[in-house]
């Protein structure tokens, strides 16, 4: 595991670059379930979360839509990227409109309830503010007295809320979640928030390409890792299989790592790939 600071910046990058493609594996692709074969994946991503994803112009771009892709060609799957509010791509994929949920999701016991999840990262919880700011984070409980901006849906939304449950009555701590992370920035920028509380390479990210609006206070949180999600279903669950297969196809020839390179965010880089079904990891 990366050092927890270490996972925190992530270096601005070309958004024009192109993406970096993996290779149709023949072997591995046996494992895909014959009912997605000929067929187009739709996947659901968030594209407010650069540098992991975000859109320029029509396309979508970032990290998580370099590696899919790289993950599809290896399989010979199509695949189809639909920009998604965060919250509502795991009810997508529970209802069958989407079967990829691929938006930096946190891999954690709640979500497994209702996806599998693929791990292919690690990051951990990070904060900015406005350079101007003199409010300094050391943890959670820096938050109690100010005012924090997140994402509606993500871990740090409900790791926020926990915390102002254990602030005191004189110093409260007031959340504010916003259906995407464009809005939660701008409630940092504008002075409603104090803080801005993400995950740690997006923090980074958000600080480096700022033109120095912003900055990021203090270290990383809670290092977790990030997992592809595909439905609870037989189906979904070969399709899970067949994704590891794929992730760990392009850590061992390199494309992991160059994708990771391209994106600035080699700090979160695992070595090999984990995969949660029904709660065991494997």
């Amino acid at each position: 595991m990366a050092g927890v600071a270490s996972l925190v910046l992530a270096t601005a990058v070309s958004a024009g670059a192109s993406s970096i493609s993996g290779k149709y594996t023949a072997a591995v692709a046996t494992l895909v379930p014959s009912v997605y074969k000929g067929t187009t994946l739709q996947v659901a991503t968030d594209a407010t979360y650069p540098p992991d994803e975000s859109m320029k112009g029509t396309t979508m771009i970032g990290f998580d839509v370099d590696l899919f892709k790289a993950v599809a060609t290896t399989l010979g799957l199509k695949e189809s990227e639909n920009n998604v509010t965060f919250d509502d791509i795991i009810g997508g994929i529970d209802s069958g409109r989407y079967q990829i949920g691929n938006s930096s999701f946190t891999d954690n016991k709640s979500r497994e309830k209702s996806v599998n999840f693929v791990d292919y990262f690690q990051a951990g919880e990070g904060v900015y503010a406005k350079s101007s700011s003199k409010a300094k984070f050391i943890g959670l409980k820096s938050f109690c007295g100010t005012t924090v901006a997140v994402e509606t849906g993500t871990t740090e939304q409900t790791d926020a809320n926990a915390t102002k449950k254990a602030c005191s009555a004189s110093k409260k701590l007031t959340v504010l979640s916003f259906p995407t992370q464009t809005e939660a920035n701008l409630a940092v920028s504008s002075g409603r928030a104090t803080f801005g509380f993400v995950d740690s390479q997006i923090a980074g990210f958000i600080a480096s390409t700022s033109n120095g609006l912003f900055k990021v206070v203090g270290n990383a949180i809670e290092v977790a890792p990030y997992g592809i999600a595909t439905p609870k279903t037989t189906a979904g669950t070969g399709l899970a299989k067949a994704i590891q297969a794929a992730v760990k196809t392009l850590i061992a020839n390199g494309t992991y790592h160059a994708i990771l390179v391209k994106w600035g965010v080699t700090g979160g880089a695992l070595t090999s790939s984990k995969i949660v079904l029904n709660g065991a990891i494997s």
